[in-house]
């Protein structure tokens, strides 16, 4: 039987979700693309491959990573397809399906076909064309974030057992909770049950007083702090802090927002802190279709969604009270302390404060950021290091000043 590999195309217009990790490892429901592909095949996956901006820092992940001149014959599912259609597992040998805007979506081939593959060149082979839930834009996890936590929640539920309460702890509707024996509630905890299922997994904690609204996910090591109300569509990742009204916002993993403030329709990357008070908007007062710029080098789009808060690279810093735009794109490691509001795109390490806007020193971020890793016993590695110090690189040399 041939092997299963995930590609990663590098596409540029993912970025910021993309920059510090393949498409593979973004999490865009309670899970990874990654965790739920082998969750629903039942097994590894046999190997992995991206380009050579990203490669090293994947590699320091996962040794599956592969060169891409070693790359072996087999299916080949791009990472950036969030859930891949049942026609990507039935293609022969020498055909790949497309979707509809002329992405390769999956293709089973052989070596040297492969290894043209992983190059860019999908040339040569039988197109079957298909629609498929890919990612282009960084707002792309919400327009899939739904379809994608409700196959999660299914997935997860065979793993993590229906939940006995401690009669300290209230639970109502239909709908199934399930949580980790190794997960700690606290009493005074509200589960509503009432729309969806909601899971609590490895060792998280739900502090009294909270709320959780289904369908929503908190991940291993998390903590819900004290009166926090957790909204449909919430999928919290390992080993964050959450507190105050978060509805609808994915959390990649690693994040605080420990104080009061709204987060809706969001997607918040690792090592994110926002103070205390930060709030997004996630819906225009015309209730319109929400307009975003992906990135500096883009131009406005349409997003096709009503609903949207920000999408917040990683180790982005909030001050208090920051206030997030409907539709804000916040690249990675910029910080924001302005008392107007945030709008638009925020480039890559821009350090925003009202005396206006200059690049963060990468000597003094690469402090903070191994101060605020080494919380969580975390040490980045020599690729990660590196790749952080070319992502500043780019931001400082495409900005308007050049620093």
């Amino acid at each position: 039987m041939p092997g299963t590999f995930l590609f990663d195309d590098r596409l540029p217009s993912l970025s910021p979700l993309a920059d510090l990790r393949p498409a593979w490892d973004i999490r865009t429901g309670a899970l990874t693309t990654l965790e739920r592909i082998e969750a629903t095949l039942g097994r590894s996956v046999d190997g992995l491959a991206c380009g050579d901006d990203i490669a090293p820092v994947a590699r320091e992940r996962d040794p599956r990573v592969l060169a891409p001149s070693d790359a072996p014959a087999g299916l080949y599912l791009n990472a950036r397809c969030v859930a891949p259609p049942d026609a990507a597992f039935s293609l022969a040998t020498g055909e790949a399906l497309i979707d509809g805007n002329g992405a390769t979506v999956a293709a089973m081939v052989d070596a040297a076909a492969a290894r043209r593959l992983l190059a860019g060149d999908a040339s040569g082979l039988r197109a079957v064309t298909s629609p498929a839930p890919m990612l282009a834009r960084p707002w792309h996890v919400r327009t899939h974030r739904d379809a994608c936590l409700a196959r999660d929640m299914a997935l997860l539920a065979a793993r993590i057992p229906f939940a006995t309460l401690p009669s300290s702890c209230v639970a109502f509707g239909p709908q199934r909770l399930h949580v980790a024996a190794s997960a700690r509630l606290f009493p005074g905890v509200t589960f509503d049950l009432e729309s969806g299922p909601i899971v609590i997994d490895e060792r998280a904690v739900i502090r009294p007083g909270a709320q959780l609204i289904g369908p929503c996910y908190v991940g291993r090591d998390s903590t819900i702090l004290e009166r926090a109300t957790i909204r449909p569509g919430t999928a919290v990742g390992p080993v964050c802090k959450v507190n105050g009204e978060v509805g609808g916002t994915i959390f990649q993993g690693f994040s605080n927002k420990a104080h009061d403030g709204y987060v809706g329709d969001s997607y918040l990357g690792e090592w994110v802190n926002l103070g205390a008070g930060t709030t997004t908007s996630n819906l225009l007062n015309t209730y319109g279709e929400i307009i975003a710029k992906a990135s500096p080098l883009l131009g406005n789009e349409r997003t096709g969604l009503q609903y949207l808060g920000s999408i917040v690279g990683d180790h982005v810093k909030t001050a208090i009270c920051t206030r997030l735009m409907t539709g804000t794109v916040v690249h990675t490691g910029a910080m924001i302390a302005t008392t107007a509001a945030a709008s638009g795109c925020v480039p890559a390490f821009a350090w925003c404060t009202d005396a206006g806007t200059r690049s963060f020193r990468l000597d003094k971020f690469t402090e903070i950021m191994r101060t605020a890793m080494g919380r969580r016993k975390v040490d980045p590695g020599e690729a990660y290091v590196a790749r952080i110090a070319n992502l500043h690189r780019l931001a400082v040399e495409s900005s308007p000043k050049g620093a």
